[in-house]
């Protein structure tokens, strides 16, 4: 329209043209500070630190490189000093023992010569005694067996000691070089052809074929005890869940696409930590509804969809109200939103008591948070309800909070029952490992998956016959011989290889 023809229009007609102007203004607007949004909080994943807060194990890197160079500026400083009187009471700080369960090697130092110039013998009046701290690299070690035979020159016969129970029979790794082997590969996140050269500068190399082989055969020999071990997670009444994704190899293809691997532990505040991986090769919600089959009970976990069909069946569905404040943190970071901070102080609250609360028992835990956390998260529903009503759809901040409003029930059914957790942190802990051997540097992961299907006769088992019957792949059965169900043992406790050795060993017996 043109400037000039305004004056031809009535006042109606103007009117009615400010509206509609006015009306394409607001939805300029919203659509620019939605697009702002996204585009800060896609440069802010690609290029910003992927965490809420400063990364743990980024500063303990930095610390490691600062506290080098701190140590050897020092010594250089202290060479070049001259030597100095020492200050008056001025306290130093001590540095701590070394823990009394390592082992000790005593040294001996003692003089050439213990007779005094002057011709006397001289006595040992005592001792200084410095510690040093060592590290030996893996070294192999060779167990003969040796089973003695015994015979009765009367009777003809020979009497002999049974061969002991073995993970692998007429193999030659011991349980602590098997238990090695794993826990170098899934918690270290070693691949075994990285294994192959650590083990030749050791003095023997072994293949990676042979490596892979023993990796397969452990998997079975472990399944018994990862059974029992899923079977008591679902005991518990409350349960976390959550997936990551993997890339999977497609056979004869040489390409790879995206399958998951799902997580289930016991509750936060459940007596037992420990974990069950499921490797699937997609995010179906058939996979949770398999692994949980008739289990019922409180399930704290995110937002997805796949997990809908279970809370429809019985299960019930706690949030993770740190999803729901991670909305208004992206949104506070990407152009300082005055609602998110607001929003961002009320989480503060709720999450300053539930510090305060985590050592104590569900029945006082719940007390407390029906006094102090119900009031801040009713008064934050209300002001989230009335801020809603301001905002067109297409917000950025609108869809903040439709996330919070529409899971509100579930987000705050903690508040009723003091066996819940707050939010799903626990779980998401134990799985964000698995990230770092997702790169193929990292990990052979998925080629794995395919050599645990070549050598695991899974078959005949009672796990294999059940997957089958529900058109599971075999990848899905394999896995069950494999690392994903090893990991569930080593997140339960078996994280030093002593402890794994033992591991092992119990689950040879299991066979025998």
């Amino acid at each position: 329209m043109q400037p000039q023809s305004l004056d031809d229009l009535s006042a109606e007609q103007l009117r009615e043209m400010t509206t509609r102007l006015l009306t394409e203004l607001r939805h300029s607007q919203a659509l620019n500070a939605k697009l702002t949004h996204e585009n800060a909080l896609l440069k802010r994943m690609k290029f910003a630190a992927q965490s809420e807060r400063f990364n743990a194990e980024q500063r303990s890197l930095l610390e490691d490189e600062i506290e080098a160079d701190l140590a050897a500026v020092a010594h250089e400083i202290e060479q070049l000093q001259p030597p100095a009187v020492a200050p008056e009471a001025k306290q130093q700080p001590k540095r701590q023992p070394l823990p009394a369960h390592l082992p000790r090697r005593e040294i001996r130092h003692e003089p050439e010569w213990t007779t005094c110039q002057c011709g006397c013998q001289m006595k040992r009046i005592g001792e200084d005694v410095a510690e040093k701290l060592d590290y030996v690299p893996g070294v192999f070690t060779v167990e003969r067996h040796i089973r003695g035979k015994w015979a009765c020159a009367q009777c003809e016969t020979i009497s002999q000691a049974p061969v002991g129970a073995h993970v692998i029979d007429k193999g030659i790794p011991t349980a602590g070089l098997l238990a090695q082997v794993l826990v170098a590969k899934y918690a270290d996140h070693l691949p075994l052809y990285r294994q192959e050269t650590i083990f030749a500068r050791a003095g023997l190399a072994i293949p990676r074929s042979t490596l892979a082989q023993w990796v397969g055969a452990c998997g079975v020999r472990l399944q018994p005890l990862v059974d029992a071990l899923k079977a008591e997670i679902l005991s518990h009444r409350v349960l976390h869940a959550d997936e990551t994704p993997v890339q999977m190899l497609k056979p004869g293809k040489g390409t790879t696409h995206r399958a998951y691997l799902w997580a289930y532990a016991p509750g936060a505040f459940e007596g037992m930590k420990a974990v069950v991986y499921d490797f699937c090769e997609s995010r179906a919600g058939e996979h949770a509804r398999f692994f949980l089959s008739n289990w019922r009970g409180s399930l704290v976990c995110d937002d997805f969809s796949g997990y809908k069909a279970g809370f429809a069946n019985g299960i019930t569905e706690a949030g993770c109200l740190a999803h729901a404040r991670r909305k208004f943190f992206d949104l506070h970071a990407a152009h300082k939103s005055q609602i998110a901070g607001f929003a961002l102080e009320q989480f503060a609250k709720v999450y300053d008591i539930e510090r305060e609360v985590k050592v104590l028992n569900a029945d006082q835990r719940q007390a407390i948070r029906q006094q102090h956390v119900k009031p801040v998260l009713d008064a934050l529903h209300e002001w989230m309800t009335l801020q809603r009503q301001k905002l067109p759809d297409s917000s950025a901040t609108a869809r903040a909070l439709d996330y919070s409003l529409r899971r509100w029930t579930a987000l705050t059914r903690f508040v009723d029952d003091g066996q819940l957790p707050v939010d799903n942190n626990w779980i998401e802990n134990q799985i964000r490992p698995i990230a770092i051997g997702r790169n193929k540097a990292n990990s052979a992961f998925m080629r794995s998956r395919r050599h645990a299907v070549e050598s695991a006769p899974w078959a005949g088992s009672p796990q294999g016959a059940d997957n089958a019957s529900h058109n599971h792949s075999p990848c899905r059965n394999a896995n069950r011989a494999f690392g994903a169900r090893y990991r569930a043992c080593l997140i339960s406790g078996c994280f030093s290889r002593a402890s794994a050795r033992s591991f092992m060993a119990r689950s040879a017996s299991t066979y025998m």
